[in-house]
């Protein structure tokens, strides 16, 4: 694939929006025109930590991103993968500290883009303040559903349910084809996501291959049955609050 324009991988940040909130060209507009501070990250590489104190919220342009706790001990906890198109650190908006940290988990491009930028667009746009709000609300949707996998659903349950997760949400920045997208994580990470053995990680991951519901040469994840997975991972996208789903399908909700 050709390399692709800030102005174009901006366009992701417009289509993840867009794929839970209505918006007018005016203020499609005024997300495309905001200033943006490009920088590239390694792989491994902090994007910010927690202590921080940001001026700037991230828009993940290309890469992938997790955000992660440390224990004293170094014991590490991973709260959430973000694909290109996501700005995990809205909360800095209104939060002044970062109660824990963003690292690229490959070669990652990220934009900055000021508050005083970001506050601007919405005293201009109003209506943007929901789009925005409602993206906080949906995080924290999303942090429900994976407390609720750790706390109740077997490790194949809950290694089923991320991939049916981070495919809809690659569809929806337009990164996924057909059923494949690619996830360039470990099995460590997905153990310390899931509260996993990379032991048990390991097993579980061979039996969804065996059961040809998934093939993973990583970082490629393809999902070989769709619907088999869904219901193994007992998997309902209403949390995700997305207007249209693949192939039409919706959560009925219009905004």
């Amino acid at each position: 694939m050709p390399p692709q324009s800030p102005s174009h991988e901006r366009h992701r940040l417009v289509r993840r929006l867009e794929s839970t909130t209505l918006l007018d060209d005016a203020e499609r507009q005024a997300l495309m025109d905001l200033p943006l501070i490009l920088r590239d990250f390694a792989e491994g590489q902090d994007i910010v930590r927690g202590g921080d104190r940001p001026s700037h919220c991230c828009l993940i342009l290309t890469g992938f991103v997790c955000r992660y706790a440390l224990l004293p001990d170094g014991r590490r906890q991973i709260l959430a993968f973000h694909p290109p198109g996501d700005i995990p650190d809205l909360q800095s908006l209104h939060l002044q500290i970062m109660d824990h940290s963003m690292s690229a988990m490959m070669p990652t491009a990220a934009a900055f883009i000021a508050h005083d930028h970001i506050h601007r667009a919405l005293e201009q746009h109003p209506r943007l303040i929901h789009a925005f709000w409602r993206e906080t609300l949906i995080d924290a949707a999303t942090f429900r559903a994976w407390m609720i996998g750790l706390g109740r659903r077997t490790a194949h349950e809950r290694i089923a349910h991320l991939i049916c997760e981070m495919l809809l949400r690659f569809e929806a920045v337009g990164l996924a084809e057909g059923d494949t997208f690619q996830m360039p994580v470990t099995q460590n990470d997905i153990a310390d996501a899931l509260g996993l053995s990379n032991v048990h990680v390991n097993r579980v991951l061979q039996d969804l291959r065996r059961d040809e519901l998934i093939s993973w040469q990583r970082p490629v994840i393809s999902v070989l049955r769709r619907e088999a997975l869904q219901n193994l991972a007992m998997f309902d996208p209403a949390y995700l609050h997305m207007r249209r789903l693949p192939g039409g399908r919706g959560n009925g909700e219009e905004h």
